[in-house]
């Protein structure tokens, strides 16, 4: 792997190629005062490509109590700074603070220009907000764009900064596509780039300018580069505590412990955030609590669970009506999957399609006399799931080819003729569907995997309606919900009549967890993983944070993804030509130590034969070099 140096030459030829001649003439804050004046925000809704909406914002905001929404700041989806600048319809589509768009820049400055706008910054359109950036809604909100180009990057910022309070560079995107283009986490070998793209808008724009990066291969390179993106003017930075190559099955766990040492090397007055391993609510704390940062982020445990940063106030609100579920001991609990997507759709019906929402019987709450019985709209709770399915599929897809499930009392039907080869081809030009191209609206089926994915896993004719809906479609969605009442009804009765939390055990939203071995005892504090990254634990696995945070399948809760080890022992895993050469040459290393360590101890030491069985258990699998904590990206 190539090491990533920044070079003083470099950083030195990036400060005179960025500086501009015009000088900055906007009074700003900047840095900390900056963040104060935004309420110094604690917790941060991380940026997410096409996840990270004004729906699924307003969303997470929603289960905090209302004096305290406008303290979570949150990040819009990254936008691509050249998209961005070359098409108007781009703009519109992605970017919708008005009902007519984002307005050009040659109104924007003679609209500024003749004293309507404040301190020098631009007017806003005379017309009431719509969606991002609202006042009331969607505020602080920081906007995030990939770039490459100093002059695209500035344009695009022009055009949001009305509606936003910073916007950000990202440094962080590890993807394929990343590399490609040269944005995000492939421009760490070119600092004088990275400090133009910077330096520009901190001279430039009247709203300060942030970046989220990560960690690169040492912590002295990782502190040269966050000074650099200081220097260059970012008034925070967001730091991801996984390299560039932990992605995917190698994603591993972020260390904290370099985010750690950022703040103390740091001048004091920097403000950061930390970004990884948030599984849950009280990961939050911890992470504070570990790396000294000044708010931390979550990205995929937000996506899982939308309430993560709801705290015992806000939990104990939607415990009153029943959205927060809590089980028998009094310890393990959750937000309802049920509950949860009826506040989405309406705020997909309220704000984005300004529409009144579809009337809806009362939650299901074990002993209230007003929902004791199934709503006449939805299925029965004693249907199976087949018949749900199919009946659904039938009223709703219009499917020559799908057949009806019976009752007992009901005639079987005749056979049904043999299908003609690829029917929905045919069907799909038949069906009518409205196209849209609608941020919140494309983004409901993506968010709907992630939230139901410890419950489609089970309840696979779920999955299988979902895969059927399409952008848009709220009757789909609707009767998805339905499906998920249903469920959630009959487990909660049958938890009523015995509440013994073993059933609702085996969620299928992770791997299984390794068998024990045979007489070796073990206690949850000992296997418990160890969130702040430290250097030892007792086993080698997710299975302990999976026990965690395992509830009910109709319960948010975060996929905690299989160590890199474990992924590549079944499989899912593989091993690049120089990966291997890698693994085989260590391995012949440290065989080769343990074998001259074996000679000179007498017979039957435990030094060298504990780490020769070791070893004979592992011939044939290389064990890749990986953390040992098995957490997902937050």
């Amino acid at each position: 792997m190539a090491k990533r140096n920044l070079s003083n030459e470099s950083l030195e030829s990036s400060r005179t190629q960025s500086k501009m001649e015009v000088p900055t003439k906007w009074p700003k804050l900047t840095g900390r005062a900056f963040y104060e004046s935004i309420g110094s925000p604690k917790y941060i809704l991380a940026p997410m490509v096409d996840q990270s909406e004004f729906a699924w914002r307003l969303l997470t905001r929603s289960f905090l109590p209302f004096s305290q929404r406008s303290s979570l700041l949150a990040y819009t989806p990254m936008f691509h700074a050249r998209l961005f600048q070359e098409t108007k319809t781009f703009r519109d589509h992605h970017f919708q603070p008005s009902r007519t768009g984002l307005p050009s820049l040659a109104a924007s400055k003679s609209s500024s220009a003749s004293g309507d706008g404040e301190d020098g910054q631009q007017a806003l359109p005379n017309e009431p907000p719509y969606l991002d950036g609202h006042p009331t809604h969607d505020r602080p909100l920081i906007v995030q764009f990939c770039s490459n180009s100093p002059q695209e990057f500035l344009f695009a910022a022009t055009h949001v900064s009305p509606y936003c309070d910073a916007v950000d560079l990202n440094l962080g995107c590890p993807q394929g596509i990343a590399r490609k283009g040269h944005y995000g986490s492939f421009l760490q070998e070119s600092p004088d780039l990275i400090h133009s793209l910077i330096s520009t808008l901190a001279e430039n724009l009247h709203v300060p300018v942030t970046a989220k990066m990560r960690v690169l291969d040492t912590r002295e390179d990782t502190l040269k580069y966050a000074k650099m993106l200081l220097e260059a003017g970012a008034s925070w930075i967001a730091v991801h505590g996984r390299r560039r190559e932990q992605k995917g099955h190698e994603t591993g766990l972020a260390d904290w412990h370099i985010i750690r040492y950022l703040r103390d090397e740091l001048p004091p007055e920097t403000v950061i955030f930390a970004n990884g391993n948030i599984l849950g609510y009280e990961d939050l704390d911890r992470c504070l609590e570990v790396t000294g940062a000044d708010g931390v982020m979550s990205a995929e445990g937000n996506l899982c669970d939308p309430g993560i940063f709801a705290g015992p106030e806000g939990r104990e609100e939607g415990r009153k009506g029943g959205e927060y579920w809590v089980g028998s001991d009094g310890r393990k609990g959750g937000w309802r999957i049920d509950a949860v997507l009826r506040r989405y759709l309406d705020i997909i019906y309220t704000h984005v399609l300004e529409q009144t929402p579809p009337s809806r019987p009362p939650l299901f709450v074990p002993g209230k006399a007003e929902n004791a019985e199934p709503s006449p709209a939805q299925p029965a709770a004693s249907e199976t799931p087949a018949t749900t399915a199919s009946k659904s599929t039938l009223n709703t897809d219009n499917n020559s080819t799908t057949t009806t499930t019976t009752t007992q009392d009901e005639e079987e039907p005749p056979p049904a003729k043999k299908p003609k080869p690829n029917p929905p081809k045919t069907q799909t030009k038949t069906k009518a569907r409205t196209k849209t191209t609608s941020p919140n609206l494309l983004a409901i089926r993506p968010h709907l995997f992630h939230l139901l994915r410890p419950l489609i896993s089970t309840h696979t004719h779920i999955r299988d309606r979902l895969a059927r809906s399409y952008a848009g479609d709220m009757q789909s969605y609707e009767e998805i919900l339905r499906m998920i009442e249903d469920i959630t009804r009959e487990d909660l009765v049958a938890y009523a009549a015995n509440p013994n939390p073993e059933p609702f055990e085996e969620s299928n939203n992770t791997a299984p967890a390794p068998a024990k071995q045979e007489g070796k005892e073990t206690n949850d504090k000992a296997e418990e993983v160890v969130v702040d990254g430290g250097e030892e634990e007792e086993e080698e696995s997710s299975a302990s944070t999976i026990k965690k945070y395992k509830r009910p399948v109709w319960i948010c809760q975060p996929y905690v993804r299989p160590l890199p080890k474990e992924a590549f022992e079944r499989g899912s895993l593989s091993l690049g030509k120089k990966a291997r050469r890698k693994m085989e040459a260590e391995r012949e290393e440290q065989e080769g130590k343990a074998d001259e360590e074996g000679r000179g101890r007498e017979s039957g030491g435990s030094g060298s034969g504990g780490r020769r069985e070791e070893r004979d258990e592992r011939d044939g699998v290389p064990a890749p070099e990986v953390a040992k904590e098995a957490m997902v990206c937050g």
